[in-house]
């Protein structure tokens, strides 16, 4: 079966995305059908994290993972947009609380406090969560990713949140995202609130005043003063002395110092409010776009070592580990695996007081005999390409059944319908080790593979002895 002809991601993130979220999906639902999966990564070659990628990919196609994740990032941009208009709304209500129509003046600090005590609260939560907790997203940044979720309406997608946040756990890129998209709106919400405070401003006459009961003048006028250090250093009006204390004064007038305070507050708004969110915004994307460049699979999970054993089988791996003949066996051509025929005879690591080919019957495809890694790796993709009804595997008893030999016989035997192992006499004169024999027949049980040390022929032409 092949695969939908969906693009693969060529975004290296999307790529380790899908993978932990293919995992994931077998950890809760159980292995997936990945035959056609693990022989299409194998034939594409690699290191092993690039063949679980590739795995993982070719499933997220045939399984709609990739339509999955583009549905999930229209929700997720529906979401994004829908949390900015949030924030432009909030930061122009935010303006209008603090200055109102106009009829009455203006209580600086209680405008200040509208403008920016919501946004500092949030920031101070922040920060503790950063510290702290290890949670720097937030509740906007939970809500982004379950809206995100939901305005998907893609029941595939469902791993896809956890999938994401479990990748970028790896290198705690998870603050880093959640803090950008968290500042990020911040940063729209007091643009908004700035843009219409100087909206406001430049379109009514406002007047200022400072009220208190127990807090003395002088109180006003440090706090005042302190606050505009920064604001003046950008150029942003202070009121001097005399302005501020005219301003506690509702009898006298306040006109002289209209421009000043308005200058005033909108430097505060500025220094305090916009640029703390906008130099956060910038760090936490430098962050998340290193990080993002160093993540890598986690090959240490349980899932992935599992699947070493079905993209580099250990036959692969381990090689030979006989000293080599004098002459090697040049496998024969013999029948051409093409799935016409149903049955396949092949020797394994066979010397040369065994005579090869035996006489086979011409529904029998000789497959000769494997001595060294290249052979075996082209017939095992020649017989997961074209698996035979019938496979019989023979094997020289004098040699001990080391793991190579044993994986490479599973390997093979998972390419046929029936296998049947073969245990070769020994040419005449030669004793033949009875314990090594017993090795051999409990290691084939231990398989769950048929053994004889009488020749299949019959078996493989017929389909029964």
């Amino acid at each position: 079966m092949s695969a939908p002809p969906n693009p693969s991601p060529n975004n290296a993130l999307d790529r380790l995305w899908l993978t932990e979220a293919v995992r994931l999906r077998e950890e809760h639902a159980g292995p997936l059908d990945d035959a056609e999966a693990n022989r299409q990564a194998r034939a594409q070659g690699g290191e092993l994290a690039q063949l679980i990628e590739h795995r993982a990919l070719w499933l997220a196609r045939r399984d709609g993972l990739i339509e999955a994740l583009r549905h999930w990032r229209q929700g997720a941009r529906l979401a994004g947009f829908a949390l900015v208009l949030i924030a432009l709304l909030t930061g122009t209500g935010l303006a209008l609380a603090a200055l109102g129509d106009g009829v009455r003046p203006v209580n600086v600090f209680w405008a200040l406090g509208s403008l920016l005590g919501l946004n500092l609260l949030t920031l101070l939560g922040w920060l503790l969560g950063f510290f702290f907790a290890g949670d720097a997203g937030g509740a906007l940044g939970r809500l982004w990713l379950w809206l995100s979720e939901k305005l998907a309406r893609d029941a595939r997608a469902v791993q896809l949140a956890p999938a994401l946040l479990a990748v970028l756990e790896q290198r705690r890129l998870g603050r880093w995202l959640l803090g950008l998209g968290v500042h990020g709106l911040w940063l729209v919400a007091m643009s908004s609130a700035l843009l219409t405070l100087l909206a406001l401003l430049a379109t009514r006459r406002y007047g200022f005043v400072w009220e208190t009961t127990i807090l003395g003048e002088s109180t006003f006028i440090s706090l005042t003063q302190s606050l505009g250090v920064l604001p003046s250093l950008l150029g942003f009006s202070v009121p001097d002395i005399e302005q501020i204390r005219s301003s506690g004064d509702l009898a006298n007038g306040v006109e002289s110092a209209r421009q000043s305070w308005a200058g005033w507050l909108v430097g505060v708004v500025l220094v305090y409010g916009l640029l703390p969110r906008l130099l956060l915004a910038l760090f936490c994307y430098l962050r998340w776009q290193r990080g993002r460049a160093q993540l890598r699979l986690d090959l240490q999970l349980p899932a992935y070592r599992l699947l070493r054993e079905r993209l580099q089988p250990p036959s692969e791996r381990l090689g030979i580990s006989d000293a080599a003949p004098e002459r090697l066996h040049a496998p024969s051509a013999g029948a051409q695996l093409d799935g016409s025929e149903g049955a396949v005879l092949v020797g394994i690591e066979l010397d040369q007081s065994h005579p090869w080919p035996p006489k086979v019957p011409k529904a029998v495809a000789d497959a000769g005999v494997l001595d060294d890694r290249e052979q075996r790796r082209r017939l095992l993709e020649q017989l997961t390409r074209f698996p035979p009804q019938r496979l019989a595997i023979a094997c020289d008893p004098r040699r001990s059944p080391d793991r190579g030999t044993l994986a490479l016989i599973g390997e093979l035997s998972r390419c046929a319908t029936a296998t049947r192992v073969w245990l070769l006499q020994p040419t005449a004169g030669e004793p033949l080790d009875s314990y090594r024999l017993q090795d051999w027949k409990q290691a084939l049980d231990s398989l769950g593979l048929l053994h004889s040390t009488s020749a299949p022929l019959t078996w493989l032409e017929t389909g029964h002895d």
